[in-house]
């Protein structure tokens, strides 16, 4: 297996007005994304990662039970099978952003990890749930109404091209995950994000660089573009990246721009990074024992 792999991070904007079906969200996504994953294909991407529920707006912005009709069971429902038989076809790994349905009414925030043959890996659930005000139109990230807290640990997914680990969005703001995705091995992680100006910009390219040097990990964080109505609640200001385990900037996409990023991870650094910084070797767990048992 090939040292060098290739990374595709996809951004995109979101056109179709909140107002309309679900169904209509999710016809012209998907088909949009399709393109997408292709493009980055054809520019030589081996492992390719899709924003936060990729096939619709970022309807967290309301609290409205229509949304949660564009749920599906994960592996079973539609689009997971549909972007199987793309992975298979263009011989890429998939890391897909979905709304999950768990039995008759339980919600995730979940993304599905497909192999380049087509095969279903396993996914991983978003732990940290926000529930936060934006502006002052009532608008916010009122997630705790559509998602349950992840239950399925932190996995990381052996693919045909490197160990991949999952965060999403929010989770990037809390360290522990992090942490137990290098330890169980991961290379790189993703972190599938929507997330606007005026909130959240000025830590995006602080702390997610900094998961990546404290783990020796590459780190491919996304974030959509555009802004989304009828809620118009912010800027989705896009700048996908992927950062290197010393914490350099490989790719960076524009602010304002739908594109595929691509960049090279290197996996002869993460070894030299990890050799040089051994937090592994010196890291304490027998005295942190007070981190699951202190109140906030």
């Amino acid at each position: 297996m090939s040292d060098i792999v290739k990374i595709g991070l996809i951004q995109a904007r979101h056109e179709v007005d909140g107002n309309e079906p679900v169904s209509v969200h999710k016809e012209k996504s998907i088909e949009k994304h399709i393109q997408l994953v292709r493009d980055a294909a054809e520019k030589g991407a081996q492992i390719i990662c899709l924003q936060e529920i990729f096939y619709g707006p970022y309807f967290c912005a309301e609290q409205n039970a229509k949304w949660y009709d564009s749920a599906e069971e994960i592996p079973e429902g539609p689009t997971t099978t549909q972007f199987q038989a793309l992975a298979r076809e263009l011989g890429v790994v998939i890391i897909l952003p979905i709304y999950e349905r768990e039995g008759i009414a339980t919600y995730y925030n979940t993304a599905a990890v497909i192999d380049a043959d087509g095969s279903y890996l396993g996914k991983y659930r978003k732990q940290h749930i926000p529930h936060v005000k934006v502006g002052d139109e009532g608008c916010g990230f009122w997630e705790k109404y559509y998602f349950k807290p992840g239950n399925l640990g932190y996995p990381v997914f052996d693919t045909a091209f490197a160990k991949v680990g999952v965060y999403i969005c929010y989770d990037r703001h809390f360290p522990e995950g992090a942490r137990l995705l290098g330890l169980k091995g991961a290379e790189i992680v993703f972190n599938p994000s929507a997330t606007v100006a005026g909130l959240s910009e000025y830590l995006w390219k602080l702390e997610q660089p900094a998961h990546a040097v404290a783990n020796g990990y590459y780190l491919g964080a996304i974030n959509r573009v555009g802004t989304e109505g009828p809620w118009n609640m912010g800027e989705f200001y896009g700048q996908s990246y992927l950062v290197d385990p010393r914490g350099s900037f490989v790719a960076t996409g524009s602010r304002d721009e739908e594109e595929v990023i691509i960049g090279e991870m290197n996996k002869k650094m993460i070894r030299e990074v990890r050799d040089l910084w051994q937090f592994y070797r010196d890291r304490r767990p027998e005295t942190y024992g007070e981190m699951t048992s202190l109140l906030p």
